[in-house]
């Protein structure tokens, strides 16, 4: 694949723009994981191109999965560049963190026109660090956002634990669940704590162009199916600009990905690898799979439509 690569230092941001061979003159931003060059993103730009698309692909870091106060400026600036650069249409599109602070980003950036948010929370989280702490492999950042704009960090929810015993809970719910990892307590918890006031809650009612919503009631991160019908909610009470979908499966684990971008990654063995992921992946793999189809289906006609108006 073609490709022209950014720094943070020199370009404002970090990513790797993945042009489609086959010539197209719109772009999504892929927040695809903890780096624009790694597998995973690779894979995103592929499902992107074969849907007519160009791809960017940016994260907060290399190899950084970590969100401490991360500047929304970064999407800001490539969505000047992408359209400055041969792009009539900038979308994005995220999931799990990223699917929120692919949310935030459309909520705040007019600009974006196409939206999609797999996975997402309705509201801003504390920021966290990843990496090695006391044994940890994350913990939350005191006094952060996981987002920040024009230099101020983002109303956020603080999680009701503090380091170390943030990633305690999360060892203890996850050993015996058959998931890889749960986290599904630090923010019910979290929740419980104090009610959401509303300016860290996420204004999707100022996204602009196509928007689309996916969450399962079996994701053992956090409750994406809750989030998904509050935010469908919000949006029935409030006035809007966007055409919207907002989906709550029942099966599909935290890995609502369209079948066929995961099949670019695994194209054998795909629900056997899942099913050592998750439990419900386990006890449900078809269901899990008609879920993952079904994505795939909503998100390639939402695509094909946004090129085509």
């Amino acid at each position: 694949m073609k490709k022209h690569s950014f720094e943070t230092e020199r370009d404002g941001f970090y990513g790797t723009y993945y042009e489609n061979p086959r010539e197209a003159d719109c772009a999504v931003i892929g927040l695809f994981g903890d780096d624009p060059n790694d597998y995973m993103a690779k894979c995103g730009a592929k499902w992107l191109h074969k849907n007519g698309v160009n791809a960017l692909c940016i994260s907060p870091g290399r190899h950084n999965y970590s969100h401490v106060n991360c500047p929304l400026e970064r999407i800001e600036t490539a969505i000047k560049w992408l359209l400055a650069h041969g792009n009539r249409k900038v979308g994005i599109m995220g999931m799990s963190t990223a699917g929120m602070e692919a949310l935030v980003a459309a909520s705040c950036f007019p600009d974006i026109t196409l939206t999609f948010g797999l996975t997402a929370s309705d509201f801003v989280w504390q920021g966290f660090e990843q990496g090695k702490r006391d044994g940890c492999r994350e913990w939350p950042v005191p006094g952060a956002s996981t987002l920040s704009y024009r230099g101020e960090p983002l109303p956020y929810m603080p999680f009701v634990y503090e380091h170390p015993t943030y990633w305690e809970k999360v060892e203890e719910e996850t050993e015996g669940s058959g998931d890889f990892q749960r986290s599904t307590w630090l923010f019910i918890d979290s929740e419980k704590d104090r009610p959401h006031p509303e300016d860290e809650m996420i204004k999707i009612e100022n996204i602009q162009g196509k928007l689309v919503l996916i969450g399962a009631d079996d994701d053992g991160l956090w409750e994406a199916g809750k989030y998904v019908r509050r935010m469908d909610q919000r949006l029935r009470q409030r006035p809007h600009a966007c055409d919207y979908e907002a989906v709550a499966y029942t099966y599909g684990t935290h890995f609502v990905l369209p079948e066929s971008m995961l099949r670019i990654a695994l194209p054998i063995g795909l629900k056997f690898v899942m099913r050592f992921l998750f439990r419900s992946a386990k006890e449900h793999p078809d269901e899990c799979e008609a879920t993952r189809i079904d994505v795939d289906r909503r998100l390639s006609a939402a695509l094909h439509e946004w090129v085509r108006a």
